[in-house]
């Protein structure tokens, strides 16, 4: 029986109220905090997912296919897209809110001992895998939150695999303002552990993570067949079939099964797994009312291509709903996704990080003529006058997105 005092608080509404505080980086506060739990790392192989864009998709294909093969897997992933929860999953299930809350408060309460408080995403990935070990999951799946060697997810002593899914410039100011400054920082992970990494990485970055010692995947993958409805895709003589669009997602489930085969994991729960595999917010289609709604959490110029072939494919007009946070590129934005679009509607990020909409507006308004600005997302949508609209920008803003959509059925 679980002590009831351990009930009687939000402990999700604490981690959140902390996130405004920001984050820090380094192992140490991790490190001990797991050292304080008993180290639950020791007790799981842990797969270890980092890079620039693609490690949600690739902890979904990992999980699906670990689940296939029958082995209980505890996945830990942010930020979430419709729902807390989504961020502690088993067996591919987000944990219930209850079971989240009695982990957060162990981490909370052995946080209280440190001198040196640790972060919320620290006190999550804590708990995480304090619920996972508890829980008997004999594989964690974990996704870096930001970089890897630094990042507090890399407190983890012991590791089955580490994957890097791609190397862009990205939080430059944290990571190193180049390519290689970046690829190493993402290498971090790699740590007395075998390594996977997509073949279609920059070159000096992929030179220098083979002579690490990671095994490259991917330079024999072609897609047979594409549709809205996913891929058919060809690996190693083999065809599979995944849900994911994009020529990234190609590459993230090469990655995928060449983790599984190096894991033993028989090919017809790769084949399975790969099928199964779903994730929120990456190029997800919703119909509704005779009108195609996308939604995409792509927040950075190299996450763009997978939404940019999707519409690119498409006939007919269409609209865009962008917001973004003020740490990210919108100039970069309106480059890579402006000229696919007949109307352009930008529109606040629900976060305290939001961009300012004078500055979001005007790095598309200065490049395209049907641009126009909206005070929220209902607002945005409610007023597209296309019958395929996007949404994209930032995670923040799919589940009002979402919810909104689902309203007009």
């Amino acid at each position: 029986m679980r002590p009831f005092a351990f009930y009687m608080k939000d402990y999700i509404a604490a981690v959140r109220s902390m996130e405004k505080s920001g984050s820090k980086f380094g192992t140490e506060r991790a490190g001990e905090l797991l050292a304080l739990c008993g180290h639950p790392d020791e007790k799981l192989k842990i797969i270890h997912v980092a890079g620039s864009n693609g490690k949600g998709s690739v902890c979904a294909m990992l999980t699906s296919i670990l689940v296939e093969a029958e082995k209980k897997t505890g996945t830990f992933t942010s930020p979430e897209v419709f729902s807390y929860e989504e961020k502690f999953c088993i067996d591919g299930v987000p944990a219930p809110a209850s079971e989240i809350n009695f982990y957060l408060a162990r981490a909370f309460a052995l946080a209280e001992e440190m001198t040196d408080k640790p972060t919320a995403f620290e006190i999550e990935t804590c708990a995480a895998l304090d619920m996972f070990a508890c829980e008997g999951c004999e594989y964690a799946v974990i996704e870096c939150g930001l970089g890897g060697l630094n990042d507090s997810t890399n407190a983890i002593s012991r590791k089955e695999l580490a994957v890097i899914t791609s190397i862009s410039l990205e939080h430059t100011a944290v990571l190193g303002k180049d390519i290689m400054s970046i690829g190493r920082q993402k290498a971090g992970i790699i740590n007395n552990c075998p390594a996977v990494v997509p073949c279609n990485l920059p070159a000096d970055a992929l030179e220098y993570l083979l002579n690490v010692g990671a095994v490259c995947a991917g330079d024999s993958a072609q897609v047979i067949r594409s549709s809205l409805k996913g891929q058919k895709i060809r690996y190693r003589g083999t065809n599979y079939f995944v849900r994911f669009l994009g020529q990234e997602q190609v590459y993230n489930a090469a990655v995928a099964i060449e983790c599984a085969l190096m894991l033993g994991l028989q090919k017809r729960c790769i084949k399975r797994g790969l099928k199964k595999a779903r994730i929120f917010g990456r190029v997800q289609l919703l119909k509704r009312r005779g009108r195609l709604y996308i939604l995409d959490g792509s927040h950075n110029p190299a996450a763009f291509g997978p939404i940019s072939e999707v519409v690119g494919a498409l006939k007919g007009s269409k609209t865009l709903v962008f917001g973004c946070l003020s740490d990210k590129d919108a100039e970069g934005a309106a480059e890579n996704l402006g000229g696919l679009f007949d109307e352009i509607i930008t529109v606040p990020a629900p976060s305290y990080r939001a961009m300012d909409r004078e500055k979001m507006y005007y790095a598309f308004g200065g490049k395209y003529k049907n641009v126009r600005e909206a005070g929220d997302i209902a607002t945005a949508l409610g007023g597209a006058k296309n019958r395929t609209v996007v949404v994209c920008g930032s995670f923040t803003l799919l589940k009002e997105a979402k919810n909104w959509i689902e309203q007009r059925q």
